[in-house]
């Protein structure tokens, strides 16, 4: 008795085309045969049909390195051309003198704030915090960051300086004074605490992943710093020491050069574990 042939079965959600038409279980080889099928079992085309394009995302760091660098420059723009934003900055000088008159304890108070902003207090602090984790972490990785960090200053801010030649909120002329945008003080509290917070939190070269500073530490250690540059930047107003757009345009340039350093301490570090995982090798 012949045996009759095999018909395709039409299987559950799937189409008849998908089901092998060869009575010896191969796949067939026509096109259609080979047709794949699109989403939820549906038939596809040939070749199969892309697929709904995703939004493009923008990396958050890209994006706050974006929006620094285009603060920066919008301020830069503004004293260079005189414009109307540093309207704000009359303002603010005017409500500053006003709310702390000289000789008061408001006053005190943001003179002290103010020097947290000085070479002579920010540095060291930034050059004990870096070496004490160079030698707990066993690597030069921090020491070699601040000072990269204490260099940016003198680096950056002092060119910037001079090319724009501001005038400070007391209207004096500059004189041999090479100017006052952007703020030093504030450039220096910026680098010296937030490298030092950048320090404190990344983790050193061959370490455990439980080694890094636990999220609480980590986070105490970066709002220590955020409110010690908030106290630079206000002391430094209500003094009438610079103008406001000076402290926030530091603010920005600092944080760009913190960017830079937290990728190359990243570079080096790794380099650091792949030399050590090749001595360990030998």
């Amino acid at each position: 008795m012949k045996a009759e042939p095999l018909l395709p079965q039409n299987g559950s959600g799937r189409a008849l085309a998908h089901i092998p038409h060869r009575s010896d279980g191969c796949p067939p080889h026509t096109p259609r045969g080979e047709r794949r099928s699109g989403p939820h079992g549906r038939l596809g085309a040939l070749p199969p049909a892309p697929r709904r394009p995703f939004p493009v995302r923008v990396p958050a760091h890209a994006a706050a390195v974006t929006a620094l660098a285009a603060l920066f420059a919008l301020l830069t723009w503004q004293v260079a051309v005189d414009g109307p934003l540093l309207r704000a900055d009359t303002a603010l000088r005017d409500a500053a003198a006003r709310a702390a008159p000289g000789g008061g304890a408001v006053s005190g108070a943001a003179q002290v704030c103010a020097d947290l902003g000085g070479a002579l207090v920010a540095l060291p602090v930034l050059a004990f915090g870096a070496c004490l984790l160079g030698v707990r972490r066993r690597t030069p990785v921090p020491a070699v960051l601040a000072a990269l960090s204490a260099l940016a200053v003198p680096a950056l801010v002092l060119p910037l300086k001079e090319v724009c030649a501001r005038v400070g909120p007391d209207g004096a002329p500059l004189g041999e004074y090479a100017g006052y945008y952007p703020s030093g003080h504030t450039a220096t509290a910026a680098l010296a605490y937030g490298t030092l917070a950048l320090l404190y939190v990344r983790r050193g070269p061959r370490a455990a992943p439980s080694s890094p500073a636990p999220r609480s530490r980590s986070g105490y250690a970066v709002a220590a710093a955020v409110v010690v540059n908030l106290c630079v930047g206000a002391g430094l107003v209500l003094r009438g020491y610079h103008w406001a757009t000076d402290v926030v345009a530091s603010w920005a340039l600092a944080g760009l050069v913190l960017y830079a350093l937290a990728a190359l301490g990243d570079r080096l570090g790794a380099r650091r574990e792949q030399a050590g995982e090749r001595a360990g090798e030998r």
